[in-house]
Formats: structure tokens, C-alpha cells, sequence
């Protein structure tokens, strides 16, 4: 099943999207950062064949979806009317989050928020914000992880450290941070290279730490979410502790955790066929493999 790409308008902006299937029932995939939609290319045909109509958008300043300039274009708030505005673009009829990284703390901002109804929610190495909260509050060693949120607040500086010698601060994150460098080929590298170094480009991504640091932070309500969510956590992140999967009874009804030993942060790039697999069982232990439906 081939993946072709387009341009969807959405909540006021445009949206480029990779996708995989067809029909109202949408599994709305979400990248992180310093990614693009490129970064679900392993998972969007096991979703179609399992029957969704995978999409991948890159999120608003990344890649070739629209660039807002200002530092509040990229809170939270926005955000998550993103995800919003593209199930309702798509006229979703059944709805699956699949989200790693700052798609996944969109996402869950959108389940706590009950934005739109959710058949399913897949989580990749991000906590709830709840958990982070409690984490960060007691463990030293999480705050240092964590010490490149506070390098992101700086002026101008950022975008130099990333943007030098061609991005290769990009290129160092995948690269150095993956376990399985085999993953992370050069031509890979090259385009997430390449986008970091479009127009404008690196300010907007650290406008999402820019904008919503603060608000990582603080308490925020906290309702029991009834969504079933299932948790692919890469045991090697080095970014965020695997104390950060423990914690969930009092903020999801119906919580599946599955660690991977030896993959890192970037585990749909860096172990997909893994990913994938847990991605099929849990779908289709919840109902949500669609060719059953």
C-alpha cells in the first residue's frame, strides 16, 4: 500500500501530509522534535493494512506546513486545534492518536482535554504531564536530562548551536542518541538536516519549548482519562528516565506499558518492526484492528 503526500488546510494553516489507506476512520500521527512526518514512514502501511487511513502531517513549523513567526503561535492551545481541525478535516468517524515526542505531549493534551473523542491513544517516550511534574519535582537526575528546556529559552543562540555546520546538532541527536545507528543512515539524517536549516525553520522549533516551558511545569487538572492508551517506551532514552512510565493509575483507566530494552528516544525510527508488532497486538486486543470490524 503506497504512501502519497499532500497539502490539507487546516485551523487557518496549511498542512503537509504523508498518508497510507483511505476512509473516515483516522489514525492522526504525530512527530516530535527535531522530526517531520518522515518520521512515521515505518508505521503508516501497517496502519492502513489494519485498516485506518494513516496521516502524518508535519506539524505547524516543520517541513512544508505553514511557519507561524511568533512565539504564542506554538502553544499548546494551537497545537492541540491542530490535531483537532485535521480529524475534522478528514471527517474522522474513529479516531487513533499515534504520537512520540512533542506529539505526544499534544496528544496528551488533547485526551486530558477531550477535545474530540478517541477510540485509541499510542504514546511513545513522553510521559503524562502529571507524572513529569512529580518526576521532575523530586528527581535531581531528571533536571539534568532536562537541562536543554532551559538552553532553548535563550535568544538567538539555540538557532545558531542547531543550524551550525548544517545542522549537524540535528544530525547528532539521531545519530548520537540512537542505540542502532544503522537506523539513521545519511540520507536520513540529511533530511531532517534539511529541514532545520529551511527559513525560519529552527525558530519555530523551539518555539514549542519557547512557548509552553512554563506550562510543563505547572499543575493542571488531571481527569481519569477512559481512552485505553498503550505506552511504547525505548528503555535507552537518554533524554527522560524509565521512572517516568511508573505512576498512571490515577490519571488513565486503561494503561498498557511495553518497554523495549536497547532502543533509545527514537523508537518508531529505531525499532520499527518491534513497534509495529506491539502497535498490532494491543490494536487488536482493544478491537481497533479495523479488518475485524
Amino acid at each position: 500500500m503506497a504512501i502519497t503526500t499532500r497539502t490539507i488546510a487546516a485551523n487557518g494553516l496549511s498542512f503537509a501530509v504523508d498518508e497510507a489507506g483511505e476512509g473516515p476512520d483516522i489514525a492522526l500521527c504525530l512527530h516530535g522534535f527535531p522530526e517531520s512526518r518522515f518520521s512515521w514512514r515505518h508505521q503508516l502501511e501497517p496502519l492502513a493494512a489494519m485498516g485506518w487511513h494513516a496521516v502524518a502531517p508535519d506539524l505547524r513549523g516543520y517541513g512544508d506546513s505553514s511557519r507561524p513567526t511568533s512565539v504564542e503561535a506554538y502553544r499548546l492551545t494551537h497545537l492541540v486545534a491542530d490535531a483537532a481541525a485535521l480529524f475534522d478535516v478528514y471527517g474522522a468517524r474513529r479516531r487513533l492518536l499515534v504520537a512520540h515526542d512533542w506529539g505526544a505531549v499534544i496528544a496528551w493534551a488533547f485526551a486530558i482535554g477531550q477535545v474530540r473523542s478517541l477510540d485509541g491513544l499510542v504514546i511513545m517516550n513522553v510521559p503524562h504531564p502529571a507524572v513529569f511534574r512529580a518526576v521532575l519535582k523530586r528527581s535531581w537526575a531528571q533536571r539534568r536530562r532536562s537541562w536543554y528546556i532551559l538552553f532553548f529559552q535563550l535568544p538567538v543562540l539555540p538557532e545558531l548551536a542547531l543550524r551550525a555546520q548544517g545542522a549537524k546538532a540535528v544530525a547528532r541527536a539521531f545519530a548520537g542518541m540512537a542505540v542502532n545507528k544503522a537506523a539513521f543512515p545519511p540520507a536520513v539524517l540529511q533530511h531532517f538536516q534539511a529541514n532545520a536549516l529551511r527559513p525560519g525553520a529552527a525558530t519555530a522549533m523551539l518555539n514549542y519549548y519557547r512557548a509552553n516551558a512554563r506550562r510543563l511545569g505547572e499543575p493542571t487538572p488531571s481527569p481519569m482519562i477512559e481512552t485505553p492508551i498503550l505506552m511504547i517506551w525505548g528503555e535507552a532514552d537518554t533524554a527522560l528516565g524509565l521512572e517516568l512510565t511508573e505512576g498512571y493509575a490515577p490519571y488513565v483507566a486503561d494503561f498498557t506499558l511495553n518497554r523495549l530494552p536497547g532502543v533509545s528516544h527514537w523508537v518508531q525510527q529505531e525499532a520499527p518492526d518491534l513497534v509495529n508488532a506491539r502497535l498490532a497486538t494491543w490494536l487488536r486486543a482493544r478491537g481497533l484492528d479495523l479488518r475485524r470490524a
